[in-house]
């Protein structure tokens, strides 16, 4: 981006500011913003006297929270006033990766290549939750309106992914626990599938137990995050809540269709030539 680009960007932050300061929204200074900082030293001094050894990751996630969220910020600025399609999906194309890179990274399996399967699973079916979201629900005008497609995306990806990982890790652990059976099962004729079919359904069932269990709470244990954001952003709260139930629905069912396409997936992975399981 050129300097006028850069100088038109931060006009526009500088002018949402001014927006939100009349409107009620109380704007967090720099040095209040400092001031929240003395909670990564209560992280850090917790770790320190308990001997955790978490002080140079509080550290270190402390400053890619800011350096992270800055410069998404930035990003989204740009983008916004771009008003690109392209622009968009490529940045939602980025942040898929980013999200199954992730959960790829907490998936300790390598006997096993998944990778590749992760990374295009993840995005096309969180893109078409969210597509679903932004143009049959939200019906926003047009589908791709990156003030709420890249929100309601990040929403997606952010919550899934660790149920992917979740879902993964148990059918790689169980297939490796449960191995002898799976084999034992093949020498009486069953195939791949069936084998492993009750394995499967562990899995996908672990992994969607985190967002079932988020929409048992919402409401009562606490405010979940965009019901929280627009409330503080000023929005009518009976439309927070609207938008809030449209995002808990959305990411159970992403979860679902995430874990189970990807479970399915990366199974047949699992087998070799002849069938022949690849854990043991």
């Amino acid at each position: 981006m050129d300097a006028p680009a850069a100088i038109s960007v931060a006009t526009s932050v500088a002018a949402g500011a001014t927006a939100a300061a009349s409107s009620g929204v109380l704007h967090i200074e720099n040095w209040r913003l400092a001031l929240a900082l003395v909670f990564s030293l209560v992280a850090g001094g917790c770790s320190l006297a308990l001997k955790l050894g978490l002080g140079r990751d509080i550290a270190i996630g402390t400053v890619r929270t800011f350096a992270q969220l800055f410069l998404m910020g930035w990003v989204l600025g740009w983008v916004f006033q771009a008003d690109s399609p392209w622009l968009v999906m490529g940045l939602f194309l980025v942040m898929a990766g980013a999200a199954a890179h992730t959960a790829r990274g907490r998936v300790k399996e390598k006997a096993v290549r998944f990778a590749w399967p992760m990374y295009g699973g993840m995005a096309a079916v969180y893109l078409l939750v969210t597509v679903t979201v932004t143009g049959a629900i939200v019906a926003a005008k047009p589908w791709w309106t990156p003030q709420y497609f890249l929100p309601i995306g990040g929403m997606v990806l952010g919550n899934s992914m660790n149920s992917v990982a979740v879902a993964l890790d148990r059918l790689f652990s169980d297939m490796r626990a449960r191995a002898a059976e799976i084999e034992m099962r093949l020498c009486l004729g069953a195939d791949a599938a069936e084998a492993s079919a009750d394995i499967v359904r562990s899995a996908v069932r672990a992994g969607m137990i985190p967002a079932v269990n988020s929409m048992m709470a919402v409401g009562l244990v606490s405010l979940p995050g965009m019901m929280t954001g627009q409330i503080l952003g000023g929005s009518d709260p009976t439309l927070a809540i609207r938008y809030q139930i449209v995002v808990m629905l959305m990411i159970v069912g992403a979860t679902a269709l995430g874990s189970t396409l990807l479970t399915l997936i990366i199974r047949r992975r699992c087998f070799g030539p002849g069938m022949r399981p690849l854990l043991r």
